[in-house]
């Protein structure tokens, strides 16, 4: 694809295969998004209306949705990145009457997608979280997806007397669920090998390893095409929670909760302060353990006030940048300066072209740290 980076695809049901001359010839694009919630990916092949793409692949099944895998993998300088293991979602063909001009487009999403097509009724008795999410996600080995699955912080198992948990929905909707309650996160990221993924349930955070620094206007040193700020000075909020004292059952208390998370903490030496103040409907009527579980959730569910994106080319940067780590910021002055959690990114690549779209958030004006990662 381009001096030191080679794109490899692989398509196939259940188990991928390296994609045939004629499809890697007709390819023209790739774009894979990877967040803290989902990955997704789009193909996009340009073809001719006796291309085999249309006249034979197409109609025999093989870019059939949810049965059909799809592999994409980036080498740089030797390294091989997985960038994407999902499954088709989607076709689309678009013919012109310009020779050539004929658009088929793929579009999917990685394996967690598998978990979001059958709904189901299940109880699970007397069973703490992270049993329950290993259980469902062990059904999913045979794709290759791995469970890492951290014990909820405050556990809640409920009685007979209680009643117990029980999963109305699809998997992915109830791991969903179970995280948010938990002030969790729930994804399924590929790698670090081919054929293998890891299905996260745990707090959310971004590995303490600094990527190279995203430089913007310092000369010869810039190695992003642009980069903008904000901050959104509503961001920040303090909720009022009741709940009632554990002896009596009677004594109202009120306990206000800024949403700070202790997993991600500020990266600035001037915290955006909390400018909205609202009342929790929830919590008085939960027990201890169950209220708790809630207010620390919403604390780890906060919300960032500064967010940062832009565009870059890897050949510049010589480098992948990879989301859910950490990333410096030179160049942009004293108060955006800094380290940032890198929250996305968007791969776009093509015949003789890689770029990148990211999007960057932290909390806080003026850097922290006193030395950067060039």
């Amino acid at each position: 694809m381009l001096k030191g980076i080679y794109l490899t695809l692989m398509i196939g049901p259940g188990v991928p295969l390296i994609a045939p001359q004629v499809v890697v010839d007709a390819l023209t694009g790739v774009q894979v998004t990877s967040s803290k919630d989902r990955s997704g990916f789009q193909l996009t092949f340009a073809v001719a209306k006796n291309s085999p793409l249309i006249t034979t692949m197409l109609p025999a099944g093989y870019f059939d949705p949810i049965i059909t895998r799809v592999l994409i993998i980036v080498t740089l300088n030797g390294v091989p990145n997985v960038l994407m293991d999902g499954l088709i979602t989607n076709q689309e063909y678009a013919p012109s009457n310009e020779v050539g001009q004929s658009v088929l487009t793929i579009t999917g999403e990685d394996l967690s997608v598998a978990m979001d097509v059958l709904d189901m009724v299940i109880p699970y008795p007397f069973m703490p979280d992270e049993a329950i999410v290993n259980l469902v996600l062990a059904k999913y080995l045979v794709l290759g997806v791995t469970p890492l699955v951290i014990p909820p912080i405050i556990p809640v198992i409920k009685t007979a007397i209680d009643g117990w948990i029980t999963q109305r929905g699809t998997d992915r909707e109830f791991i969903k669920e179970r995280a948010r309650i938990n002030g969790y996160v729930f994804f399924v990221d590929p790698g670090p090998v081919p054929g293998q993924s890891i299905a996260y349930f745990g707090p959310d955070i971004n590995l303490p390893i600094p990527q190279p620094a995203l430089t913007i206007n310092m000369d010869s040193a810039t190695n992003v095409e642009s980069l903008s700020f904000s901050l959104d000075g509503l961001a920040k909020k303090i909720r009022l929670y009741t709940i009632y004292d554990p002896f009596t059952d009677s004594i109202p208390i009120p306990v206000p909760v800024p949403n700070v998370n202790i997993f991600k903490p500020p990266l600035g030496v001037r915290p955006t302060p909390p400018a909205r103040f609202e009342i929790a409907q929830e919590g008085s009527e939960l027990a201890i353990d169950e209220a708790a579980q809630t207010i620390l959730g919403f604390m780890m569910n906060n919300s960032t006030a500064i967010t940062a994106s832009g565009s870059l080319d890897v050949m510049r940067y010589e480098q992948i940048l990879r989301a859910r780590l950490i990333v410096g910021v030179r160049g942009a002055g004293l108060a955006y300066d800094g380290l940032y959690y890198v929250d996305s990114v968007t791969h776009n690549i093509k015949q003789g072209e890689y770029k990148q779209n990211f999007t960057l958030s932290r909390d806080g004006l003026i850097s922290n740290t006193p030395m950067l990662i060039p």
